[in-house]
């Protein structure tokens, strides 16, 4: 390294420089291969995290180029005028391809799969389709058009990954009169229902089997499509078809919904791992400011000297950076490739349901630029660091007796042996609350340990929780029946409330009705709106803001309408139904992810000829048998759906949570791992600093076991600290962060579900364990320190 010298000062100081460069290497092996494992690791995770968002952006665009995702779908069960649609649609320029798809359901009841039991339990719509021509094309797992003989099937994905359903396996469709057999040969990647957050799934049969299960089996459904010729006037176009008379007995999706709904998962994922990654880049930057402190501190005379002799400060700070620059770009470098060894661990579930696209050469760098920015902070921070040799005067350098240690008590106490375990605890609190900006560093490690742990776990024990229903939109109750729209759904209502007022095991229940009204949006255009109408105080929602409707002029809006319509609390709206117009007030904004996150809940008069479909939530008595009751109700209430709201989340959010759980898994491990590489560096270190006072109160009596005991207190009272504030941090801060990742499922703020067990006794044991084992290990060294070795130095 070059530097500003007269002549022969040129050459005693590039030895120095080199002296002390390599004095630095040498004393602090383990320092640097710490600080180098952290900065990898968060290297490793932000290059998995960043692909991974690559690759769902990418693939999903592929995905949705590949079947030709229409941009607007309305679902409609009942009658169909085809002609009314084909007129509205030659007259409106905004489309330019529509097509009817038909579907016919089958009851989960009549549905095999692989010769097992039926799907009476899913919670999953079962429809059989053709394959369509124009677009919404369903793929098959090489992204093609799929092709089905008589006889032959293509099921989706979902039942291939929760179901163990294989190729050539057979499935039946079977009810009392009709039998129906065929065999897999394909799995479905359906731009429309991939996910298991949605609910309808689409088998893929031949034309001739479709017609034959159309006669036999189940009602048919419809999928009114449309392609727009400029997706950006897809809003118009909703509200125009909306303010038509065209179908809508059924909820309506569009294309930016669809998008969410394939990412949720994945898209959950990456910003999960992309923040542990950020938060190991913390404290590799905590980690190395410490390092570097010490090291100047360690070599304060040297840089004394070297200033004395004239070498600028700018060129003794180089020095440090080139060490620290260098331990960070071959920690950046190791991080990277590895993460080439692990992206198919992290992406195999957008491989599987949407499928892989070439990716051009400036994609495939985003995660190498994502490493080059954490190289970039660390290096940064360093420089920002090594401003503090402004500070240091050569005289007062040179004229430092301590030669960089820290100051000595100016007092050891010295009590009789019976009381002198209460004082090695005393002086090992004292130090901390002395010394406390020291050991911020290791504060600062354990809270953002703690916060790596305790968000991932609440936020896995908030979704498996019974009660995270009420933030998809479903009340919280021991089963819910659905009854969808037919001829004669209304009877069937009431056969089925006169039925559950007559159970006397059911402790209580509420029936809903569902139905369409228009309502006046800030266009001044009426426009479509699902609105439940019932009682929604038995069987509350977690709301955003506001209650739920009480009052008949009172309405709640989902999140999403809400946001649309751009309403809150206490605003005004006008509702058009039952043949009269009425002004609602919003009462509440409740969170909601089913029928395309777009509905209502209101407290109207019940009438049939409107009704969409109803549903009843309802509880049973303590000593009712669940399942038994479930399967009554599905025979008794045929073709109604009786859901287990237990078992709603595992086959809904499955495929998250087990996302999550690895996740978790692995942020459990990582935070363990970082607290014992912390522990142990900063352990060491205090020890050799503190070697002279080590040695001279073994000196005057104080035993091996005391001062142990000195040392663990400081490490165990600043984990005490650090672990309550992680625990505050995460239960606010997490909390919220938690929020805005599950916004994208509908669900906008939550509430953590605490095991108060597991987060307040067993997560910090287990930090004591750790951190006890570590500590202990790491201050062996002391049993050699002694006088003598001091005053020999």
């Amino acid at each position: 390294m070059k530097v500003l010298l007269r002549g022969g000062e040129r050459g005693t100081s590039n030895n120095m420089i080199i002296k002390m460069l390599r004095k630095n290497f040498l004393r602090n092996k383990s320092i640097s291969v710490v600080l180098g494992l952290f900065i990898s690791l968060s290297a490793l995770l932000v290059a998995s995290g960043s692909n991974m968002l690559v690759e769902l952006t990418h693939s999903l665009n592929a995905l949705f180029a590949q079947s030709k995702a229409p941009h607007f779908v309305q679902m409609h069960a009942g009658e169909l005028d085809h002609e009314a649609i084909e007129q509205w649609t030659a007259s409106n320029k905004l489309v330019e391809q529509h097509q009817i798809a038909e579907m016919v359901k089958v009851e989960g009841i009549n549905l095999f799969l692989g010769g097992g039991a039926s799907e009476q339990d899913s919670v999953m719509d079962h429809y059989f389709v053709k394959q369509n021509n124009a677009f919404d094309v369903l793929l098959n797992l090489k992204s093609e058009a799929i092709r089905v003989d008589k006889g032959e099937i293509a099921i989706p994905i979902y039942y291939m990954q929760h179901k163990n359903v294989q190729l050539g396996d057979r499935i039946v469709v079977s009810n009392q009169s009709f039998q129906k057999a065929f065999t897999v040969v394909d799995f479905v990647r359906d731009v429309q229902m991939n996910p298991s957050i949605i609910h309808s799934k689409r088998f893929v049969v031949n034309e001739t089997d479709l017609n034959t299960l159309k006669k036999q089996v189940g009602e048919v459904e419809y999928l009114i499509e449309f392609r727009l010729a400029d997706a950006s006037m897809l809003n118009q176009f909703r509200n125009d078809y909306q303010s038509s008379n065209l179908p809508r007995h059924g909820p309506s999706i569009d294309y930016p919904l669809f998008k969410s709904l394939n990412a949720i998962t994945d898209g959950i994922l990456a910003a999960v791992i992309i923040l542990v990654s950020l938060l190991l880049s913390v404290i590799a930057i905590l980690c190395l400011r410490f390092t570097l402190l010490a090291a100047i501190e360690e070599d304060y005379r040297e840089i004394g000297i070297m200033k004395a002799i004239g070498i600028w400060h700018r060129d003794i700070k180089k020095i440090y950076l080139l060490k620290y620059a260098m331990i960070a770009a071959v920690a950046s470098v190791v991080g990277y490739l590895a993460s080439f060894f692990v992206q198919r661990l992290f992406t195999a579930n957008i491989m599987l349901y949407i499928g892989t696209a070439p990716k051009s050469m400036m994609l495939q760098l985003i995660p190498f630029i994502a490493v080059g920015f954490i190289f970039m902070i660390v290096v940064l921070f360093c420089i920002l660091t090594l401003r503090m040799f402004n500070r240091i005067s050569a005289v007062e350098a040179l004229r430092s007796e301590t030669n960089g240690k820290p100051h000595r008590h100016k007092r050891l106490l010295s009590l009789s042996s019976h009381k002198r375990f209460t004082v090695t605890v005393f002086l090992g609190l004292r130090d901390v609350l002395v010394r406390f900006k020291m050991y911020r560093m290791l504060l600062l490690v354990f809270m953002i340990s703690t916060f790596i742990i305790v968000v991932p776990i609440h936020l896995l024990h908030t979704i498996q929780s019974p009660g995270f229903n009420t933030y998809m939109g479903i009340e919280r109750s021991d089963l819910r029946i659905d009854l969808q729209y037919s001829e004669h759904i209304t009877d069937d209502f009431n056969k089925m409330v006169v039925y559950l007022e007559d159970d006397p095991d059911i402790q209580r229940f509420a029936p809903v009705m569902v139905q369409v009204v228009k309502v006046l949006n800030s266009e001044g255009v009426y426009e479509n709106m699902t609105v439940e109408t019932g009682d929604f105080v038995m069987f509350p929602l977690e709301y955003v803001q506001g209650a739920a409707p009480v009052q008949d002029n009172e309405i709640a809006l989902s999140y999403l309408n809400g946001k649309e319509m751009n309403k809150k609390v206490g605003d005004k709206l006008r509702l058009l139904g039952n043949g009269r117009e009425q002004e609602m007030v919003v009462s509440g904004i409740y969170q909601d992810v089913t029928n395309g996150g777009r509905t209502a809940k209101a407290v109207l008069p019940f009438d049939g000829a409107t009704a969409l479909r109803y549903k009843v939530s309802l509880d049973v008595r303590d000593d009712v048998n669940l399942a038994g009751k479930a399967k009554e109700y599905t025979e008794v209430f045929y073709p109604a759906k009786v859901t287990d709201l237990e078992g709603y989340l595992s086959q809904t959010l499955g495929n998250t949570i087990d996302q999550l759980k690895r996740i978790t898994t692995l942020a459990v491990v990582i935070a363990l791992l970082v607290s014992v590489l912390i522990t142990s560096l900063f352990m060491r270190m205090v020890a050799a600093k503190d070697a002279a006072q080590i040695a001279i109160k073994k000196s005057i009596g104080f035993s091996l076991q005391a001062i142990r005991m000195e040392y663990l207190t400081r490490a165990l009272f600043v984990l005490g600290i650090g672990i309550t504030a992680g625990t505050i941090v995460s239960n606010t801060l997490g909390e919220r962060a938690a929020g805005t990742l599950l916004s994208f499922m509908g669900a906008s703020q939550i509430r953590f579900v605490i095991d108060p067990l597991q987060s307040y006794v067993l997560i910090p044991l287990v930090f004591m364990l750790v951190v006890t084992m570590t500590a202990l290990l790491s201050i062996v060294s002391i049993n050699k320190t002694s006088i003598a070795d001091m005053n020999a130095e």
